[in-house]
């Protein structure tokens, strides 16, 4: 009896505790809410509406015919028009577009003679009688987005032609470019990139003004004549070797190991990586400002790395998520930094030609800095 009289007691303060900290009680219920959310409403498999683009030599009736007919099946969005394929190629290069349909001046005549209408039932072995209506030109740096795209080769022309499917001949030649061989490991290193310096750069600064706190060193930075803002930047200078450190051993073992490309300039991917870094590092800071202790600035940290990693676009494709995640994403650093590292270092992008990332990386932390610096000040008065 008395054995479960102190069971009780114990029992009795832990309940007690947990209702007083209401940051460890709000976790316990918003960490499995978001779980539940981002695996049954933002995470999908299957991908729609992918931004793509035209290259139209034919400008006939049946080339657009053609393309409201692919537009029909939702897989794609055609956003833009180019006036040649080397325009196509550069646009996917700054991630613009995913991929592009090319269309060529003789389309009308490769229909004719295209196997899926039998006019003349020409034998296969001849080369123009077996040439596809037209080619996509694929940023295979994706590998689910270039699946995608290849579930397209074989589009039944029924609704064109009202003729079935004709798998010896492809509606469509693809064209994968910067991972023709869809090997996996070119697409997961780079957002891997992404992942670590996520999570160890938010939990490293996150319980940085904690821990002063704890160790009661706040006391003693009160009275030295160190700056809000000044403290702020001491503390997230150091990271940024770390994180550089970091970027270096994975980018380096991925090319040993797993023979992943690196074909952008070191430069470029320095100044895309310090960019992020500097967010993330910001990020940590503003929570470490929040929290009240260790424990709560861990559940924080947890709860910014969930969203960060399942909406990011390293996993799951950004292109399948629903518009709300899609603007809850735009909001996340690792988003951009995942764009970002993939167009350098697969696509040998230049970092000013995807400005909008780049521009978002350094707002973030301007603005990340102030509100830390702000909220450090309060704290102290």
């Amino acid at each position: 009896m008395n054995v479960l009289l102190r069971i009780y007691a114990i029992f009795s303060k832990e309940l007690t505790q947990l209702k007083r900290d209401k940051m460890t009680f709000g976790m316990v219920i918003m960490i499995p809410l978001i779980q539940l959310v981002l695996f049954g409403y933002a995470i999908n498999s299957n991908i729609r509406h992918i931004p793509a683009g035209v290259v139209d030599d034919s400008k006939t009736g049946l080339s657009r015919v053609l393309i409201q007919t692919i537009s029909a099946t939702h897989v794609v969005n055609f956003k833009q028009h180019y006036s040649n394929a080397q325009q196509a190629e550069e646009a996917i290069a700054r991630a613009e577009v995913r991929a592009v349909l090319v269309i060529p001046k003789d389309v009308s005549q490769r229909l004719v003679r295209h196997q899926a209408v039998g006019l003349g039932l020409p034998p296969s072995s001849d080369e123009e009688t077996s040439r596809p209506l037209a080619q996509w030109v694929v940023d295979g740096s994706d590998t689910t987005i270039a699946a995608a795209i290849k579930s397209l080769r074989n589009m039944p022309l029924a609704e064109l032609l009202s003729k079935p499917a004709n798998r010896s001949t492809p509606t469509f030649e693809v064209t994968l470019l910067y991972n023709p061989e869809q090997r996996s490991a070119v697409s997961i290193v780079p957002g891997l990139v992404a992942v670590i310096l996520t999570m160890t750069m938010i939990m490293f600064t996150s319980a940085a003004i904690v821990r002063e706190r704890e160790r009661g060193n706040l006391e003693m930075l009160i009275t030295t004549p160190v700056r809000p803002v000044e403290l702020m930047l001491g503390k997230i200078i150091p990271y940024m070797f770390i994180g550089a450190l970091q970027v270096t051993i994975i980018l380096t073992l991925g090319k040993i190991v797993f023979d992943v490309p690196i074909n952008g300039g070191l430069g470029q991917l320095a100044g895309a990586t310090f960019l992020f870094i500097a967010a993330s590092l910001t990020l940590g800071l503003v929570i470490s400002t929040i929290a009240k202790n260790q424990l709560q600035s861990t559940q924080m940290t947890i709860f910014v790395l969930l969203p960060s990693i399942l909406l990011s676009g390293f996993v799951f494709p950004y292109e399948g998520m629903p518009e709300l995640a899609q603007h809850i994403a735009e909001a996340l650093p690792a988003t951009h930094f995942v764009r970002l590292i993939r167009g350098v270092v697969l696509r040998d992008v230049q970092v000013i030609d995807m400005t909008f990332d780049v521009s978002w990386l350094a707002l973030f932390t301007l603005a990340g800095l102030a509100v830390a610096s702000l909220r450090f000040k309060k704290n102290l008065d």
